[in-house]
C-alpha cells in the first residue's frame, strides 16, 4: 500500500489541461432527462427524491423506478412498458454508422490530450466483449470491441486513452432505487459482485493498458484489496492516473442505513451544494487526482485535479436539451482558462446519440469552438503551471487569468460583459522592465507601457472581447 500511496501524478497529465469524457450507454437511445436544474441544485434543495429528477440522461433506468418522475412519465408516453435493458439492442445496431476515427479526429482537434470512455456505467452494460460473465443478466455487453476500437483510434491521433468503470453501482446486481446520496450505500452491490468488478477492471487494465483508470461512486472491496488492484495497474501502466472515486468499502458504511446518519449525511451534502460546490467527492485513502463535478475550485489547488462536466446539464445524450441548456462560447472557453490557471484540467464530456452513434450538432459546435481557441491559445495552456498570481482584476473591469512556463507569463483577458470590449487595460499584477517583451497570440496588435509604479498598461487592436479571451505572452515579466 505504501508504494501505491507514493505514486506520482505523471507530467503528461499535468500538462494536458483538456481531456474528453465520453458517456455512451443504452440510455442514450431513449436519451431523456429533465433540464430544469443541475445536479448540485437538486442536492441543495435537500430533496428525498433528488436522483429521480436527475438531469443526467445516463441515470434513466434509476429514474424509471420512481413512478412519478419526469423520466417515468416520458417512458410511459413514448415506450409504454418496454424494459430498459432492451435498449441495448438498439444501441448496438447504431454501431453500424459509428466511425471511431472521425471521433478521434474531432477530439484531437480540440487540443485535448486524453480521452476517457465510459466502459460500464451504472446500468451494467459493458462496451467490450468481457470474458467475465455476469450471472444476473447474460450477455449484457457489446459484441463489438468498442473500447478497443476507440482506444486504437485515439492513440493513432497521439492522444492518451483512459477507461471509466462504475465500481460503486451496477443495477444488474442491485436495483435499489436511489433518491438521495445515502441511497448510494444501500445500492452498492456486495457478495459476488466484489470479485466480478475486480476481474472486470483487471481485464480492462490487461487488455487496453489505459492511461487513466477512472472509477465512479465507490469501490466494493476494502482498502487492502483495493491497494493490490491499484498496484497491479501501476505495474502495467507506470505513468497511469487514478481518480479519487475509489472510496473503499468499510463496515462503517452500515451507518448509512440508520435514519439519523442518513439525515446528517444528506444535510451535509445539501449544505455543500448550496455553497456552489456542486459535487466534490470525499477523499479516499488512495488516489492521484481530485474530480469535482460541475464545479470549479475558487483557488489554486496543489493536489492535481480535473473538473468533470457535460457540455449541457447531462453527461449522456439528452434530446430534451435545447440551446439554452448548453455552455455558450464565452463560458466554455473561460471555464477551460480558469481551471488551467488554478492547476487543473477540464474533462469535458461528449454524449453521442445511441440510435446512430453520432455526436449531435450542438456538441460538435462546442468542440469546434475549442479547436478555434486552442489553435492560437494552446501555447498558453498546455504544459503551463499556475503563476504566482493566478487571477487579476483590472481597474477598467473584466477578468484576467494567468498561467506560466519557464520565463513566460500568459495573460488571458476577458471583457466585463457580453456587450463590452476592452481597448486599454491595466495589469497591476505585472512588473516590467526593459527586458520584457509582449506579443498577442491571435496575431492582433498590442502596445504596452509602464506607469511610475511599474504597472503594465496595454492597448489592444482589436479590443479584447467577451466570447473568447484575448491572450498575451509576456517574456521576462515578473510579479509585483
Amino acid at each position: 500500500m505504501r508504494t501505491v500511496r507514493r505514486h506520482a501524478v505523471p507530467t503528461w497529465w499535468r500538462d494536458a489541461k483538456l481531456g474528453i469524457f465520453v458517456h455512451w450507454t443504452p440510455a442514450s437511445v431513449p436519451a431523456f432527462a429533465p433540464t430544469g436544474e443541475e445536479i448540485g441544485e437538486l442536492f441543495a434543495e435537500g430533496r428525498s427524491d433528488a436522483f429521480a429528477h436527475s438531469p443526467y440522461a445516463e441515470w434513466y433506468e434509476n429514474s424509471l423506478r420512481f413512478a412519478d418522475s419526469p423520466a417515468a412519465r416520458h417512458h410511459r408516453a413514448v415506450y409504454g412498458n418496454r424494459p430498459y435493458r432492451s435498449f441495448a439492442a438498439d444501441w448496438e445496431a447504431g454501431l453500424d454508422t459509428w466511425d471511431p476515427d472521425a471521433w478521434a479526429a474531432r477530439f484531437a482537434a480540440t487540443g485535448a490530450r486524453y480521452v476517457v470512455l465510459v466502459t460500464k456505467h451504472h446500468d451494467g452494460y459493458c462496451l467490450w466483449p468481457s470474458e467475465v460473465k455476469n450471472p444476473n443478466v447474460a450477455g449484457f455487453h457489446a459484441t463489438r470491441d468498442v473500447v478497443g476500437e476507440l482506444a486504437d483510434a485515439v492513440r493513432a491521433r497521439g492522444l492518451r486513452f483512459g477507461v471509466y468503470y462504475s465500481g460503486g453501482l451496477d443495477w444488474t446486481w442491485n436495483e435499489h432505487p436511489i433518491g438521495t446520496v445515502t441511497d448510494l450505500a444501500l445500492a452498492q452491490p456486495r457478495g459476488a459482485y466484489v470479485e466480478y468488478a475486480e476481474q472486470q477492471v483487471r481485464e480492462l487494465i490487461d487488455r487496453y493498458r489505459p492511461s487513466v483508470l477512472w472509477n465512479d461512486i465507490s469501490w466494493p472491496a476494502p482498502v487492502s484489496r483495493l491497494a493490490r488492484l491499484l498496484a497491479h495497474y501501476y505495474e502495467r501502466v507506470p505513468d497511469g492516473v487514478v481518480n479519487d472515486r475509489f472510496l473503499p468499502w468499510s463496515p462503517v458504511w452500515a451507518a448509512a442505513r440508520l435514519p439519523p446518519a442518513r439525515a446528517l449525511i444528506n444535510r451535509v451534502v445539501a449544505k455543500g451544494a448550496k455553497q456552489g460546490r456542486g459535487i466534490v467527492p470525499p477523499k479516499p485513502p488512495l488516489f492521484d487526482v481530485r474530480t469535482p463535478e460541475y464545479t470549479v475550485f475558487d483557488d489554486v489547488q496543489y493536489t492535481p485535479w480535473e473538473c468533470v462536466r457535460g457540455i449541457d446539464k447531462s453527461f449522456g445524450h439528452n434530446e430534451a436539451s435545447s440551446e439554452e441548456h448548453f455552455l455558450d462560447r464565452a463560458d466554455l472557453l473561460w471555464t477551460l482558462v480558469d481551471i488551467a490557471a488554478k492547476n487543473g484540467n477540464l474533462l469535458l464530456n461528449v454524449g453521442p446519440r445511441g440510435a446512430d452513434a453520432q455526436i449531435a450538432p450542438a456538441q460538435l459546435i462546442r468542440l469546434d469552438w475549442l479547436s478555434e481557441f486552442t489553435d492560437s491559445a494552446g501555447e498558453a495552456l498546455h504544459a503551463t503551471r499556475p503563476w504566482i498570481t493566478p487571477t487579476g482584476q483590472p481597474p477598467e473591469g473584466g477578468d484576467v487569468r494567468y498561467t506560466a512556463r519557464d520565463r513566460d507569463v500568459f495573460a488571458f483577458i476577458r471583457a466585463p460583459g457580453p456587450a463590452a470590449t476592452v481597448a486599454r487595460l491595466t495589469l497591476p499584477e505585472l512588473q516590467l522592465d526593459a527586458a520584457t517583451s509582449v506579443r498577442r497570440l491571435d496575431g492582433g496588435a498590442v502596445h504596452w507601457e509602464r506607469d511610475i509604479g511599474d504597472s503594465m498598461h496595454v492597448r489592444l487592436d482589436p479590443p479584447a472581447g467577451y466570447d473568447a479571451p484575448t491572450v498575451l505572452a509576456l517574456h521576462n515579466a515578473v510579479a509585483r
